[in-house]
């Protein structure tokens, strides 16, 4: 339960057996607990994961269980979308890496309970509207459902891929339960670290600010490369495939490194180091080749197209539509 606190068990276990929610907020033998859900929501926003706990013990355990629902709290306290979608992720990956040292008979018990549609005997049965719905996200290739092998209507799925879907379902669950109903008890207890939290997510989306594009015309720009750039203004996750061509499209019509890793600091998943890495390598800073976006044909492929215009209809590659707009501006 403490691994995996999203589960019924652990919030039956918590209401039935452990303490009440003013004892939880308020209690001095509880300040451990609440240090450590705070913790939980700050390394999430900051560094964009979950550490491990030290669970050596019983009592670590339940330190370790009750500071999920401290953290919900405190993430609905601050009611942020930036936040919750940062914090989701991360506690979804945390489970995602725990799941990969269980057996088969608790992964079965971990997809019943976020309500899957499968069977498992060595390879997974998955039902293809379940796989549809949590593998939208993967855009790659590999995971479209034209290149799965179904039987009577259900995917056949690794553990791996099986495990990647589900971490897919519990980010997609956390997120639709934030934020909390928070009475005026919980926002009054935990009052120092929800204004902490808060000036932390502002400051986080202040940092890199995107004000402008720079020399960029949005109105120049196709629609797949729009949408791309509204999901990450609007704190969504886009799959590698799409930060590739988005990065190379912004480069190759003369956005800088640097504002081009403004406006990926948006991204729930944002990395510093990683994302400055990426974008010198497509950008031929670190590589030495400077990368171009993928022709319509791929981006439509890879599920990045949201739906051609006129002049989409016209065209074979996103740069082409960027330069003949720019031509009939002029």
């Amino acid at each position: 339960m403490a691994r995996f606190p999203f589960l019924e068990d652990a919030s039956e276990f918590i209401r039935g057996e452990r303490p009440t929610l003013e004892e939880l907020l308020l209690h001095p033998a509880y300040e451990e607990v609440r240090r450590d859900g705070m913790s939980r929501v700050r390394t999430a926003l900051e560094e964009g994961r979950i550490p491990d706990g030290e669970t050596r013990t019983e009592a670590d355990f339940l330190r370790e269980l009750l500071s999920y629902p401290i953290a919900r709290m405190i993430v609905s306290g601050v009611g942020d979308a930036y936040l919750i979608r940062r914090y989701s992720l991360a506690e979804a990956e945390k489970a995602r890496r725990n799941m990969t040292s269980e057996d088969n008979d608790f992964i079965s018990h971990v997809a019943k309970d976020l309500g899957m549609d499968f069977r498992m005997d060595g390879l997974v049965l998955l039902h293809f509207s379940d796989y549809l719905r949590y593998s939208v996200q993967m855009k790659s290739k590999d995971w479209k459902l034209v290149n799965q092998r179904l039987a009577d209507g259900y995917v056949r799925l690794g553990r791996d891929r099986f495990v990647r879907v589900l971490q897919e379902a519990i980010q997609r669950r956390m997120e639709s339960e934030l934020p909390l109903a928070v009475n005026d008890q919980i926002l009054g207890a935990l009052e120092d670290k929800i204004a902490e939290i808060d000036k932390l997510t502002e400051e986080k989306k202040e940092q890199y600010k995107v004000e402008d594009m720079g020399r960029i015309r949005i109105t120049r720009i196709p629609p797949c490369m729009r949408d791309l750039i509204r999901a990450i203004q609007l704190g969504k996750h886009i799959p590698h495939t799409g930060r590739f061509a988005l990065t190379a499209f912004l480069h190759n019509i003369g956005l800088s490194s640097d504002d081009i890793f403004r406006l990926y600091s948006l991204s729930p998943d944002f990395q510093e180091g990683k994302t400055k890495y990426q974008i010198g390598h497509i950008s031929g800073e670190i590589s030495g080749t400077e990368y171009t976006p993928p022709e319509c044909s791929t981006m439509q492929s890879y599920g990045l197209c949201p739906g051609p215009d006129d002049l989409c209809k016209r065209i074979k590659h996103p740069l082409n539509y960027y330069r003949i707009k720019g031509k009939k501006r002029g």
